[in-house]
């Protein structure tokens, strides 16, 4: 199963200097990712590339840490992942818990395509188990069981 990796764990991964400065919970998220990516699992998403690059000031660090990254390529992001994910972000909200469209996104890709999500970020973690019921729901009302955001006709015309 395809592991997608958060921001929070590529950051402990390749922006911090030492391992030392972990506590264990970070350690153990380090070591997961690191087994996920000698498994082959990684898998990534464009936005989060963008996130993990972003506000790094030095060149040569924001070169090591592209490259690091140049070996996963992006998963691609459907119209259905992003309607999908406004219905996970009201249901987080319904539920009051607020998270931004990175970490929204996360969950609705994450979960229609049956991976898994490695994250110490509190709120998407929170997100997530609100996403995984609410998923659940959506199992046991659909016909089929099947997660979709809409229908499509043979001629690309949309059916509402």
């Amino acid at each position: 199963m395809k592991l997608l990796v958060d921001t929070s764990v590529w950051s402990l991964a390749l922006r911090r200097k030492s391992t030392a400065r972990l506590t264990p919970e970070e350690q153990k998220l380090k070591a997961k990712l690191v087994q996920a990516i000698q498994d082959g699992r990684v898998a990534m998403l464009g936005l989060l590339r963008q996130e993990i690059l972003s506000g790094i000031k030095e060149k040569a660090q924001f070169d090591k840490v592209k490259a690091a990254l140049d070996p996963y390529l992006d998963e691609p992001i459907n119209t259905a992942d992003h309607e999908y994910a406004a219905r996970v972000y009201n249901e987080c909200r319904n539920q009051g818990v607020e998270a931004g469209t990175v970490d929204i996104l996360i969950c609705a890709v994450a979960l229609r395509r049956g991976w898994e999500v490695l994250s110490g970020d509190g709120g998407l973690n929170r997100c997530l188990a609100i996403t995984q019921k609410f998923q659940e729901k959506q199992k046991r009302t659909s016909p089929t069981g099947e997660i979709k955001a809409r229908r499509t006709s043979r001629k690309g015309k949309r059916n509402f």
